[in-house]
């Protein structure tokens, strides 16, 4: 199996317990020790999954900086917003806690798989459609 292959599958294997953890702390109630123990799980699976995606490289649209996409900057996005949002909930900042939570999981969620179902050429696009 070729190494982006690899690299791809465990980034869906990251990526869909993000979406299902993610979606689950959206809808339910927040400040609890459940919340706090999922959103930590939560929140190194984004991380891990945006270190993974600067070795993948982009295969659709142009280049940036090799072989980087505009999807990657989704990356370093939530490379920033994830450990803020882990500080201000440790500092207590509830408000500021809960929109780059919510920033990230539409940013990092939401449109990363909007454009990955939707974009001829990719994996879930060919799965699909084809």
């Amino acid at each position: 199996m070729h190494v982006q292959q690899l690299l791809i599958y465990f980034h869906l294997a990251t990526v869909m317990p993000a979406l299902l953890i993610g979606t689950y702390l959206m809808l339910n109630p927040k400040g609890t020790p459940i919340h706090r123990a999922l959103g930590k799980g939560y929140m190194s699976l984004l991380m891990i999954t945006s270190i993974a995606s600067f070795f993948m490289q982009a295969q659709i649209g142009p280049k940036l900086w090799g072989h980087f996409g505009y999807i990657h900057i989704l990356s370093v996005l939530t490379l920033y917003s994830v450990p803020m949002a882990y500080y201000t909930a440790r500092t207590h900042n509830v408000k500021r806690h809960k929109r780059l939570m919510v920033l990230t999981y539409i940013g990092a969620i939401v449109v990363a798989s909007f454009f990955a179902v939707l974009t001829p050429g990719r994996i879930f696009y060919k799965l699909i459609f084809t």
